[in-house]
């Protein structure tokens, strides 16, 4: 099936012959990227557990567990490996955004749109996650996601409409989570996985690390989301949270320590979810 681009014109000859020559690189480098990603909420789900128990570890986001992982024994390969990571997933996703290659059904129209924006921020949040990874490398500071959110919410609501706008934010990500439990519960493994080349045992994991990972993930998009709309009700950008933020907010709740280890327990199920995809996800470019 040719390439179209976002408006559903077909792309020049020239650009078709560049990406299908380059697939297969664009392919490792997404498959790498799940890897990446899968590591990467291993670490926060792990410290999460850790910190739920009582047994030091910490409620932190992507930065953090970056940061975690380069002061392991050869912490710095990790890292660098990361980076390389986040920027090929980054890529695939950038990809998917511009040219929508084999579209799902249901992927035209606004539908569509919606999918291709989507596949640009997941895009370009994960650029940002390589260059952190580079800068922990080279041994610079590297701003924490709970600093981030403060900031750009901050700057958002010094804008014209700036409650409104983060506002905006807030409930996109709220349906997004609420989007991801949908995932969860309806589990719908043949969308997106290559379920043929499965075992019944993989389809099995793979049924679990679905319904777990994307609940736990989702759930915690929500309550990022809900500060979000906290922040824009009551024009103060402290109230943001990110997702190392959120965590410790459920840890707080009642029963916060039981919910805190449930929580992470399902972001570790997400990490492996990723590795799954790595192996098994339907990943075209041309």
């Amino acid at each position: 099936m040719p390439l179209h681009a976002p408006g559903g014109a077909h792309l020049p000859s020239e650009v078709r012959q560049a990406v299908h020559s380059a697939s297969p690189v664009v392919v490792a480098l997404a498959r790498g990227g799940h890897v990446a990603k899968g590591v990467l909420y291993l670490t926060i789900g792990a410290l999460a557990v850790q910190a739920a128990a009582g047994l030091g570890g910490e409620t932190t986001d992507s930065s953090g567990a970056l940061r975690n992982l380069l002061s392991m024994p050869l912490g710095g390969a990790l890292t660098v490996t990361m980076a390389v990571g986040m920027f090929g997933y980054a890529l695939w996703r950038f990809v998917e955004a511009a040219l929508d290659p084999v579209p799902p059904p249901g992927s035209h129209g606004w539908k569509g749109a919606l999918r291709r924006v989507g596949c640009a921020i997941s895009g370009a949040g994960h650029a940002m996650l390589g260059v952190t990874a580079v800068q922990l490398f080279l041994g610079a500071r590297a701003p924490s996601g709970e600093h981030q959110s403060k900031h750009w919410t901050a700057r958002l609501l010094a804008q014209p409409f700036g409650a409104v706008l983060v506002g905006a934010v807030g409930a996109v990500i709220i349906g997004v989570g609420i989007w991801q439990l949908w995932r969860a519960w309806r589990c719908d493994l043949d969308r997106e996985l290559m379920t043929n080349r499965m075992s019944n045992l993989a389809r099995t994991c793979a049924a679990w690390t679905t319904r777990l990972g994307f609940a736990a993930h989702g759930l915690v998009f929500g309550v990022v989301g809900a500060f979000l709309l906290r922040a824009a009700v009551e024009h103060r950008a402290g109230r943001a949270r990110g997702l190392g933020g959120a965590l410790a907010e459920i840890g707080t709740t009642p029963l916060g320590t039981l919910l805190l280890g449930g929580v992470a327990v399902g972001l570790m199920f997400y990490g492996l979810q990723m590795f799954v995809e790595a192996r098994y996800r339907r990943i075209a470019t041309s």
